[in-house]
């Protein structure tokens, strides 16, 4: 299996989806590495935007409920601020509004994350935000095989699905092993990352790969942690969750957002709701 970066992952599910769907497009603020889309699929399909977020997310949400299924791309999640009237109150709830007679198939996809020394509209761990809209899910992956089989799953979803990407991911050049063949991931299935018995890591995004590391020094001090993956915050994998912590009876939750409102705090009441934990 080959190795490639986080980046090259979700390329290849654009360029995938485009390929099997006419009705996915791309809007966008700025190319980036969509620029090697342009020479198969043209302007139309991957199309660079005036940087005007409220503008063309909007634009997209129409695009949805007209018979497309377009990927929106801001850039980061802090830009998109500007269009919170759109994302709140139109991409989530106009299915709702419409009774269910309409579907609206968007992507919003965006970085977030913080510690990089990037400023207030560049670091933001933003994702706690959007867990408590009803009618968004809400997906961010930590593995280039990940990215790209949620992305493929988010793409053919018929509900509008907000896709995080960690900066650190693309900063980095975070690679991995992504099969050639064709796969796709569901939606709200979580992943154990590591197997083990004495102590559960739930970890989120870039802190699955800070946990890896956590998890192999404390294997020379004779401590077996067992790693797992949400992957999707909305829908949550509770079973999940509640297996692998009656599996160990100890929990740690990392995310590296603020706690309050978050989905580490989530997370960790999902938890609790086992009963059976050794410690607090």
């Amino acid at each position: 299996m080959r190795n490639i970066t986080f980046v090259q992952a979700l390329v290849e599910a654009f360029q995938e989806e485009m390929r099997r769907d006419p009705r996915v497009f791309h809007l966008c603020g700025g190319l980036g590495p969509l620029e090697s889309l342009i020479p198969e699929f043209g302007e139309t399909r991957i199309r660079v935007c005036p940087i005007s977020e409220d503008a063309y997310i909007g634009a997209g949400i129409g695009a949805a409920g007209s018979g497309y299924r377009p990927i929106v791309s801001p850039g980061l999640m802090t830009f998109a601020f500007t269009a919170m009237d759109q994302i709140v109150n139109q991409m989530a709830k106009t299915h709702y509004m419409l009774g269910g007679q309409a579907i609206f198939p968007l992507v919003l996809r965006a970085s977030t994350g913080s510690g990089r020394a990037a400023a207030a509209q560049h670091c933001q761990s933003s994702h706690p935000m959007f867990l408590n809209l009803a009618g968004l899910k809400v997906v961010m992956p930590s593995t280039p095989y990940d990215a790209k089989g949620l992305m493929k799953t988010a793409i053919r979803d018929n509900n509008p699905v907000v896709f995080f990407e960690h900066q650190a991911f693309s900063l980095d050049d975070l690679s991995g092993p992504v099969p050639e063949e064709e796969y796709t991931i569901p939606l709200g299935k979580a992943d154990i990352k590591l197997e083990g018995q004495d102590v559960t890591i739930i970890a989120i995004a870039e802190m699955v790969h800070e946990s890896l590391i956590a998890a192999k020094a404390l294997e020379s001090e004779g401590v077996s942690v067992e790693i797992l993956d949400p992957r999707s915050l909305v829908p949550l994998d509770r079973g999940a969750i509640q297996g692998s912590v009656r599996k160990t009876g100890r929990v740690i939750v990392v995310d590296e957002a603020c706690i309050t409102g978050s989905a580490a705090a989530e997370i960790m009441a999902v938890s609790l709701k086992t009963w059976i934990l050794l410690e607090p």
